[in-house]
């Protein structure tokens, strides 16, 4: 696949394509004679697991870390698990911690539902 086909179907920008190859989020991709980037499609599930990294607020630098030991193999599963483990850890709080505001803001929703007003002892 050429570039503008990865940038087309992973959401990321030819820009950001090139940027991740040259920092290490990306193995340097093939190139065809006319010395154009050429990715197979593996790289896709790559890219959507880095979005994933992204969104929960893991950092360029501790993403550049991983695929470093990705691409050491093996003998960094461990190293790879734990800096997993450490932000499934943080977003497993805030999942808790905005599951907690959503019960409260339900509970307020409902109460104007039933009155019109906020029940007696609710925040106003």
């Amino acid at each position: 696949m050429m570039i503008g086909d990865v940038a087309e179907k992973s959401g990321f920008s030819v820009h950001t394509l090139r940027y991740y190859e040259k920092i290490g989020l990306l193995p340097e991709a093939d190139r065809d004679a006319g010395g154009r980037r050429s990715y197979d499609r593996d790289v896709l599930r790559w890219l959507e697991f880095l979005g994933r990294l992204k969104d929960l607020g893991m950092p360029i630098r501790d993403r550049v870390l991983y695929a470093r030991m990705r691409a050491e193999g093996d003998s960094t599963i461990e190293a790879r698990r734990e800096l997993l483990q450490t932000y499934r850890d943080e977003l497993a709080k805030r999942v808790a911690s905005l599951s907690e505001t959503l019960d409260v803001l339900d509970a307020k929703i409902a109460s104007y539902d039933t009155t019109g007003r906020p029940l007696h002892g609710a925040p106003k």
